[in-house]
């Protein structure tokens, strides 16, 4: 079941005993966490809402209080968080769960207790006898990456309700300027709404105006400028990110990810993936595969491939050597372009 689906259920009173809520996506995972806590009246929730993280409580604590009758009410609402005995992965510092016990109450749920396991992981281990029990019992919503036209459906609503428009170019900045990550959509149309509480219409020079440029897309356009050999606009951009304090390192190693992405949308496309496949090929945000793909038609193989290895080069020298990082760039340009002149990445 998708988040809008179990959104609409919850509030029409078709409640579950057992959730799973299985995601990346903060922001969904949140709505469904506040639409929960809604069934609960404000006044009953202080003895009947309890939060357990599983990386510092055993998860008896939180059953306990699971099989408790509601105090004064007619529901007790119980969030597991952090279930990671759920996936394959292992913790340093182990907690003792009682997971013998956590089986026998996914097979007999208290009628009276909605239980939440809230699970911000892209999947969970399939072969644990837990997990298959979950999946029988319980109703599990999936909140990992949105659509493009998904997200753009999420802000029309919250427009619609606030009877505002958005320019469709500038929702396009707004995607861009955000990775077209729907948390940070989310939490940057605040600010713009209040920009048109007036006009009721936000347009491009509002988003140009409020919203930022992260790092990944201000590392985007140097990627651009890279492949279009414009030095000077690459060498200016990288200068001006180093001068907002950002390490070269990370800078480097976005822009490596980048050319990662764009190597193997390139050779994947061309083998028949489609936008769809690519994204759950690679696990990259559908958005960040749309706009790759619209890149690589525009270069060829070799340019990439040379760009890519050039600054593999790069983040072994800033690694061993003392060398300036602004230096080093430059050279990786100096060589990317003579690479070109000499036919090695045309």
């Amino acid at each position: 079941m998708n988040a809008q689906a179990a959104l609409k259920a919850i509030k029409g009173g078709q409640l579950a005993s057992i959730y799973v809520i299985l995601g990346t996506v903060d922001y969904l995972a949140d709505q469904l966490k506040q639409q929960l806590l809604q069934v609960i009246p404000a006044e009953e929730r202080t003895m009947n809402v309890g939060s357990y993280d599983m990386e510092s409580t055993p998860v008896a604590v939180a059953l306990d209080d699971a099989m408790s009758a509601p105090f004064f009410g007619e529901r007790r609402l119980v969030f597991i968080n952090h279930p990671y005995f759920l996936t394959g992965e292992t913790k340093k510092n182990k907690l003792d769960h009682d997971l013998d016990a956590l089986q026998t109450y996914f097979e007999h749920p208290e009628p009276d207790t909605i239980l939440v396991l809230m699970a911000p992981y892209e999947k969970l281990d399939a072969r644990k006898k837990l997990v298959k029990t979950l999946k029988k019992q319980a109703t599990m919503v999936e909140v990992n990456q949105v659509s493009e036209r998904e997200t753009q459906a999420y802000v029309q609503a919250a427009l619609q309700a606030k009877q505002i428009t958005m320019a469709p170019d500038a929702f396009q900045e707004l995607m861009s300027r955000t990775d077209g990550q729907l948390g940070l959509i989310m939490a940057q149309l605040p600010k713009l709404m209040i920009y048109a509480a007036q006009s009721q219409r936000i347009d491009l020079p509002a988003v140009d105006a409020l919203v930022t440029r992260s790092l990944t897309q201000n590392v985007f356009n140097l990627v651009t400028d890279v492949l279009r050999y414009q030095t000077q606009s690459a060498v200016e951009l990288y200068h001006d990110l180093v001068t907002a304090q950002e390490a070269p390192l990370k800078i480097n190693a976005i822009l490596l990810g980048q050319f990662r992405l764009l190597l193997q949308v390139k050779i994947l496309e061309r083998a028949g993936y489609s936008q769809g496949s690519l994204a759950s090929t690679l696990k990259v945000h559908p958005y960040r595969v749309k706009l790759a793909m619209q890149t690589v038609r525009q270069f060829k193989l070799p340019a990439l491939r040379a760009a890519y290895l050039g600054l593999l080069q790069t983040e072994v020298q800033m690694k061993t050597t003392q060398r300036d990082p602004e230096l080093l760039f430059e050279l990786f340009m100096v060589q990317f372009v003579n690479d070109r002149q000499r036919g090695v990445s045309a």
